[in-house]
C-alpha cells in the first residue's frame, strides 16, 4: 500500500504547488467562460427573439478558432508562454468589460457581435497556450495527470457556471453579470507571476532562438509521425457525429422524451456527471494502452448515444445512457489530449496542439448537419445518425489505421 501511494504521489501533478496555483485559477476563469456563454446566449435571444441570431452569436465565437488556433500555436512554441498567457486573459479581461459597457448603454446587437468575435481572438490564443503551458510547470512523468485534473476542473466548471449564471441573471442586470465574469478571468492575471516553471523552461529559451520551423515543417513533422495523424484522424467521428448531442438535447428531450426544461437540464448534468467520472479516472490511474482506451471509448460513444436514441422512452435507462455518453466522450477526449501530448516533441508542442484544438470547429459544423437530417427526417433520425455514424466512422478509421489500435 505504500509504495502504491508513493508511486501515485510521485505521477499525480497535484504534488506540485504552480499546478495548483493554476488549477484553481482555471476553474474560476473557465466557471467565468460558462457564465459567459450562458448569460450571452439568453440575452442576444432576449434582445432579438431570433434562433439565428443565435447562430450568428455563435459563430462570431466559432470563426477565430478555424482561422487563428494554428498561428496561436506558433505563439506558444516561439514566445515566452507566461507572457503569451497574461496578454490573452487582458484581452479577455478588456473584451468582457466592453461587452459590459455595449449592454449597459444598450447598444446594436451587432455591437455585440464585433466584441465577441475580438474577444474570441484572445480565448483562442489562450486555449492551445494553456494546453502547452501545462508541460512548462509539470516534469513530464505528470503531464498525464495534469492534463486529467485540468480537464476535470473544466467539467466541474461548466456544472457550476450556467447553474450559477441562471440564478444570478435573476437578481443582477446582464451588464453588472460580465463585470462580475471580467473580476473572475483577473484571477489569473494575479496568480500567473507566482507560477514557477520546471527545466524544460531552459530548453524552451534554447529552441526560441533556434528553432525556425514555420508552419510548413510542423505540417511536415505531423505527416510524418503516423500516430499524430491517426489522433487527428479519429476526431472526425465523435467531434463531428457525437459531440453536438449538447446542441440537439434540447430537441430529443423534448420531441422523444416530452421533458421540459428541468429534464433537459437534468440530462445535462447527468451528462457532466459522466464525465467528471471519466477525468476523475483517468487523473488517478493512466491506462497502458491508450490507443486501445482511445479507440474504444470513441466506439462506446457511438454505442451509446445511439441506444440513449432507440431508449427514450424508459427515463431509468435514458439517465444511465446519458451517464455512459459523459463518461464515454470525456474518457475519449482526455485519452486523445494525453496520447497526443506525449507523442509530440516540446519544441513543436504549441502548433501540434492549435491544430489539434482545431477540431472543435466541428461540432458546429456537425450540429448544422444534424439539424437539416431532424428538420428532414425527424429528432430519432438524426438520433440514430449521430450514434450509429459515430460508432462505424471510428470502425472506419480504424480499420484504414490500425497503428492507433496497438499504441
Amino acid at each position: 500500500m505504500g509504495k502504491l501511494k508513493r508511486g501515485f504521489n510521485e505521477q499525480s501533478a497535484l504534488t506540485s504547488r504552480s499546478f495548483r496555483k493554476f488549477l484553481y485559477s482555471s476553474f474560476v476563469v473557465r466557471t467565468s467562460d460558462w457564465m459567459d456563454l450562458t448569460v450571452l446566449n439568453w440575452l442576444v435571444y432576449e434582445l432579438t427573439g431570433s434562433p439565428m441570431a443565435l447562430g450568428i452569436l455563435n459563430a462570431c465565437r466559432l470563426l477565430p478558432i478555424l482561422f487563428f488556433s494554428l498561428h496561436a500555436g506558433v505563439l506558444a512554441d516561439r514566445y515566452d508562454r507566461k507572457k503569451v498567457l497574461a496578454w490573452s486573459y487582458s484581452g479577455m479581461l478588456i473584451g468582457t468589460i466592453v461587452l459590459a459597457y455595449l449592454v449597459f448603454q444598450n447598444y446594436a446587437v451587432y455591437w455585440i457581435y464585433v466584441a465577441v468575435f475580438i474577444r474570441s481572438l484572445f480565448m483562442t490564443i489562450e486555449v492551445p497556450v494553456r494546453n502547452a503551458f501545462l508541460s512548462s510547470i509539470v516534469v513530464n512523468m505528470r503531464l498525464p495527470s495534469a492534463i486529467s485534473i485540468q480537464t476535470m476542473v473544466i467539467n466541474l466548471a461548466r456544472m457550476v457556471g450556467p447553474a450559477l449564471a441562471g440564478v444570478l441573471l435573476l437578481k443582477v442586470s446582464p451588464a453588472m453579470l460580465f463585470l462580475i465574469m471580467a473580476a473572475g478571468t483577473s484571477a489569473m492575471l494575479f496568480i500567473l507571476p507566482s507560477i514557477q516553471l520546471t527545466s524544460e523552461k531552459n530548453d524552451f529559451d534554447q529552441m526560441k532562438g533556434n528553432n525556425k520551423e514555420d508552419l510548413k515543417e510542423t505540417f511536415q513533422y505531423i505527416k510524418e509521425n503516423h500516430m499524430i495523424v491517426s489522433i487527428l484522424l479519429i476526431a472526425i467521428a465523435p467531434m463531428i457525429f457525437g459531440f453536438p448531442y449538447t446542441t440537439m438535447l434540447p430537441l430529443f428531450a423534448e420531441d422523444l422524451m416530452g421533458m421540459g426544461p428541468d429534464g433537459f437540464g437534468l440530462l445535462l448534468s447527468v451528462s457532466s456527471i459522466g464525465a467528471i467520472l471519466a477525468t476523475l479516472v483517468l487523473s488517478m490511474k493512466q491506462p497502458r494502452q491508450q490507443g486501445k482506451v482511445l479507440v474504444l471509448s470513441a466506439l462506446g460513444f457511438g454505442l451509446f448515444l445511439g441506444f440513449f436514441i432507440l431508449f427514450n422512452g424508459n427515463y431509468l435507462v435514458s439517465l444511465l445512457l446519458m451517464l455512459s455518453v459523459g463518461f464515454t466522450s470525456q474518457l475519449y477526449r482526455t485519452t486523445s489530449r494525453i496520447t497526443l501530448q506525449m507523442q509530440v516533441t516540446h519544441a513543436l508542442r504549441g502548433r501540434v496542439l492549435g491544430i489539434a484544438l482545431m477540431d472543435r470547429a466541428y461540432i458546429p459544423l456537425g450540429a448544422l448537419l444534424i439539424g437539416a437530417i431532424a428538420a428532414q427526417f425527424g429528432a430519432l433520425a438524426a438520433g440514430l445518425f449521430m450514434g450509429f455514424g459515430c460508432f462505424f466512422t471510428t470502425l472506419l478509421i480504424v480499420w484504414k489505421r490500425p497503428d492507433l489500435w496497438h499504441t
